[in-house]
């Protein structure tokens, strides 16, 4: 697998990633988190065109099997989404993703990556965690982190736990 940015041409396949990332909630009983679109094309283009949209590709085909969007919250660079395709699950590709998005965050001069994510599902909080990111107090939160968290909550997530998760720079991913 390599890191690299995304192309345009690729856009539509991220929302297919997302897509079938998503499915896993339904296993959950979280239809609705299953059946969310993935952001349109034209917010992942500015993501792109800003160089804030990374894929990880095979190596052999060159084609995208994760993909992570930032954006730049309260000092830090916000992981806004992080998808894998359930085939190359458990490889390491998330991480090294969200590593791709440390090493720029860095060299951005921010001071953390953070990310929104469920609490209670195996593969968010507890993955997130796993690597090295610590649950948010709530007073913990600034402004932007706590409009996301009105944003989602808007938009229904918050049927289910939500947490914000810190990773203090450098971070380095664990296992």
């Amino acid at each position: 697998m390599r890191i690299r940015p995304a192309r345009r041409a690729e856009l539509p396949q991220l929302q297919d990633i997302e897509r079938a990332a998503g499915e896993r909630f339904r296993a959950l009983g979280m239809q609705s988190v299953a059946d969310d679109d993935p952001p349109p094309l034209d917010m992942l283009e500015n993501y792109r065109r800003d160089g804030r949209c990374w894929t990880a590709a095979d190596e052999d085909t060159d084609l995208p099997v994760g993909y992570l969007i930032v954006d730049r919250v309260d000092g830090a660079a916000h992981i806004e989404q992080v998808s894998v395709t359930p085939a190359a699950g458990r490889k390491g590709v998330g991480r090294a993703l969200i590593g791709q998005a440390a090493v720029r965050a860095e060299q951005e001069g921010l001071s953390a990556l953070t990310l929104t994510t469920f609490a209670e599902v195996p593969w968010n909080a507890p993955y997130y965690a796993r690597l090295g990111f610590r649950t948010l107090a709530a007073d913990e939160l600034g402004a932007g982190l706590r409009s996301i968290r009105a944003r989602e909550a808007e938009h229904g997530l918050d049927r289910w736990p939500r947490v914000c998760m810190r990773g203090e720079l450098p971070f380095r991913p664990g296992q």
